[in-house]
């Protein structure tokens, strides 16, 4: 069900206790496999009788999720009355299996039940969702919802297809906020919170890859600074001619850079296997795109870039970029990569040093992007300057081929007609 040779699914989230009444189709847990989170709705209306396991637990496809008592003779869609349950005829369990959570998912879900007060609808960010709509968010916003005693149903999200973000939820905690909290003469209050976070999930499977990557690569990193007025003014007027074709960004160009680059220099895209002692070189270039989403640090590939045009690549990353986001991103759509880029974007500093993707030999790091004074030998003129911070496994490309390398993209980067010119 969560895709060939998945064996496993951690347990991320668990929205009820044992003792807890559900209803058919509220949602019981959140597992991981790889980069997708599911969440998991009950089949069966009854109590929780128990749990398979605590959160960061890993449990084997098909087994157990929760035991669920059910009244044998009373309709699933409806919980039974107080008198019912005092004369309630044996009752039967039923166990929710880890499996079953895509099939359950296709029947719709609704927001899981609170034992805290809930948050009067007043407050929420927007007109309530019409009766039946499943709202969207994340297990990390429903969580906090669930804290806060605040109906999901009732909350309008803001982000792609209506999706409730974080943003939302503070909106909804601002709105009913009636009173400030005891402050100190100089009208400051202290801070005395202590919070621990037990990382599961998506932010523990990124922590054991960086561990991974961090501790079997020797990286070495080469920085160089690139004149990018060309390339911009290039971009700036293909933006205007586009019509209705999607928005070039500086990504689009960084790929077809690549695309060229890549051609003489066959050995950073290439996998190395440290256990069989092998480099695979690939024709194929396959470019992992690392996004931040609400979940953590994803990395959507960008399939047969050599092939694509400026604009497809622009749309093709736009379109990644966004399944990523949304948590809607196929498991295909996230393994494969053979060369990375990553990029703060406007909040990129001047110089990184990127982490390579495992098993992948090389990683190119996009910095931030400024207008500076450059002497161009009788006077200091404007150019928009940007520094490139390429990573290398060292185990596998020395210094200099590493260096030699950087300076191709540098040239490239600074005569962009070279990227796309014929040899």
């Amino acid at each position: 069900m969560f895709g060939e040779g998945v064996t496993e699914a951690e347990l991320v989230e668990w929205n009820v206790v044992v003792g807890d009444l559900v209803h058919e189709y509220d949602i019981l847990a959140a597992v991981m496999t790889d980069k997708a989170t599911v969440e998991i709705p009950s089949l069966y209306t009854g109590t929780v009788v128990k749990l398979a396991g605590e959160i960061g637990d890993s449990l084997p496809v098909g087994s157990d999720l929760v035991l669920i008592e059910t009244d044998a003779s009373a309709p699933v869609e409806a919980a039974p009355s107080e008198s019912a349950i005092v004369d309630a005829p044996p009752k039967e369990q039923t166990a929710a299996k880890v499996i079953d959570a895509t099939e359950a998912a296709s029947k719709g879900t609704t927001s899981p039940p609170s034992s805290r007060q809930p948050i009067s609808p007043t407050a929420s960010t927007g007109a309530p969702r019409p009766e039946g709509t499943v709202p969207l968010a994340s297990p990390a916003v429903r969580a906090r919802a669930r804290e806060g005693g605040i109906d999901l149903r009732q909350v309008s999200g803001t982000g792609p297809a209506g999706r409730i973000t974080q943003q939302d939820i503070d909106a909804v905690f601002s709105a009913s906020s009636g009173s400030r909290p005891a402050t100190l003469v100089s009208g400051r209050a202290r801070r005395t919170s202590l919070e621990e976070i037990k990382i599961v999930g998506m932010r523990r499977r990124i922590a054991d890859r960086m561990a991974l990557a961090n501790t079997e690569i020797p990286h070495i990193t080469v920085v160089e600074e690139v004149d990018m007025t060309s390339l911009e003014d290039l971009r700036a007027k293909l933006n205007d001619d586009r019509g209705d074709r999607p928005k070039l960004t500086l990504l689009s160009f960084i790929t077809a850079m690549l695309s060229r680059a890549l051609v003489d220099h066959p050995g950073m895209n290439a996998h190395f296997s440290s256990d069989a002692g092998v480099v695979t070189r690939y024709g194929a270039l396959h470019i992992g795109i690392a996004t931040m989403t609400e979940a953590g640090l994803m990395v959507p590939v960008l399939k047969h870039a050599e092939a694509l045009g400026l604009f497809e690549t622009a749309a093709e990353i736009g379109r990644l970029s966004e399944a990523a986001r949304s948590g809607k991103a196929s498991r295909d759509g996230l393994t494969g990569s053979t060369f990375t880029i990553t990029s703060l974007g406007p909040y990129g500093a001047i110089a990184t040093t990127p982490i390579i993707n495992h098993p992948e030999v090389a990683i190119l790091g996009i910095n931030k992007m400024a207008v500076r004074p450059i002497w161009d030998g009788s006077d200091f003129v404007p150019r928009t300057m940007m520094n490139i911070s390429a990573s290398f496994d060292h185990r596998i490309i020395d210094g200099w081929d590493a260096a030699v390398f950087v300076q191709r993209m540098k040239t490239l980067l600074e005569t962009p007609a070279l990227i796309f010119a014929e040899t």
